[in-house]
């Protein structure tokens, strides 16, 4: 999880590493690794000053697959970013991708048992030594943005932590819980049957080629990891389905739906937290493979009726390959 990392981008930006040690992820339950080396992009002429942007990656999203390029012509989101910056379609501002994976996948930026307090991580600790080394951010000038499952984080804090980001923007973000994750379990069933059960197949997990029953195997794992965890289970975490019979466990699955923003939304401190947003932008494709149009048509006839400011855009297309979308959000976001 930690490792160096430096090079020059369009229009002089740096791209690098900043490395840190957590104190709250010490002991969690996943014995995932504390010291991390997080993305971070730097304009040319520096960072003092300037707008802090924390962009949340999708799961099993993590810091070497935000800078590992998949094609020699393709750029990554950071070099695109320093792209469209250099060519003044985006404010100069700096840009913090955040190492919150896990050994399931993700942590959907949370505080949990299951996997550890990321939240608390993310907002009182890497942020903070961020901008304090940096010169940049603070209270008006921190912005955060994200895609599916970092989608959701945005979108989450922005409601958890009241005032704290000046703006937020949740790309094709995880809502609607009892269709986009309800889909899964089947394939998941099918997935842990195939391997054994749900502790043989993370036994084997390091050794398999993951498939699309496999993907849904591991990320149910990871998501009972967040939403319903339990220490004395034998995997840590209640299952929202008996693995044996297919069998929906409504009140294990009424635990993950407390954590859908179609719920948190009720909250009236939560909406009160998002209409506080100077911008808050949400967007999904009319295709996507997950059904997160559907969850997000949903949210914004709440967000009318409760008369909460959002910019909201479906565009042509489905849940892959939309970086293009912060070329649309950020101009937004970053309107101080």
């Amino acid at each position: 999880m930690e490792f160096e990392y430096r090079r020059e981008v369009a229009g002089g930006a740096t791209l690098s590493t900043f490395p840190f040690t957590s104190s709250v992820l010490e002991g969690n339950a996943l014995g995932d690794p504390v010291r991390r080396s997080h993305p971070l992009l730097v304009p040319a002429g520096g960072a003092a000053g300037l707008p802090l942007v924390v962009v949340l990656v999708g799961y099993t999203g993590f810091n070497h697959k935000v800078l590992s390029k998949t094609s020699m012509w393709a750029e990554t989101l950071p070099e695109r970013l320093a792209r469209v910056t250099a060519e003044g379609r985006i404010p100069p501002a700096v840009y913090l991708w955040p190492s919150c994976e896990t050994r399931l996948g993700g942590s959907q930026y949370l505080n949990s048992p299951g996997t550890g307090r990321y939240e608390d991580f993310l907002i009182d600790e890497l942020v903070p030594a961020v901008e304090a080394q940096l010169g940049c951010g603070g209270a008006g000038r921190r912005v955060i943005a994200g895609k599916s499952s970092g989608g959701y984080g945005a979108l989450r804090l922005g409601m958890q932590r009241p005032g704290y980001f000046a703006a937020a923007a949740s790309h094709c973000g995880d809502m609607g819980f009892d269709m986009s994750h309800f889909r899964g379990f089947a394939d998941a069933l099918t997935c842990w049957e195939k391997h054994g059960g749900p502790e043989a197949f993370l036994e084997k997990l390091p050794t398999l080629k993951l498939g699309y029953a496999e993907h849904a195997g591991i990320e149910c794992l990871a998501m009972a990891s967040c939403y319903s965890p339990n220490p004395d289970a034998p995997l840590g975490v209640d299952l929202p389905m008996d693995p044996a019979t297919g069998e929906v466990r409504p009140e294990i699955f009424d635990r993950w739906l407390r954590n859908d923003p179609l719920r948190m939304i009720e909250q009236p401190d939560k909406a009160d937290a998002l209409r506080a947003l100077r911008t808050l932008w949400l967007d999904a494709g009319h295709t996507d493979e997950f059904a997160l149009q559907w969850g997000l048509k949903r949210f914004a006839k709440r967000l009318t009726e409760l008369q909460v400011p959002a910019e909201i855009e479906f565009y042509e297309g489905g849940h892959f390959d939309t970086d293009h979308r912060y070329e649309q959000s950020l101009p937004r976001l970053l309107s101080l």
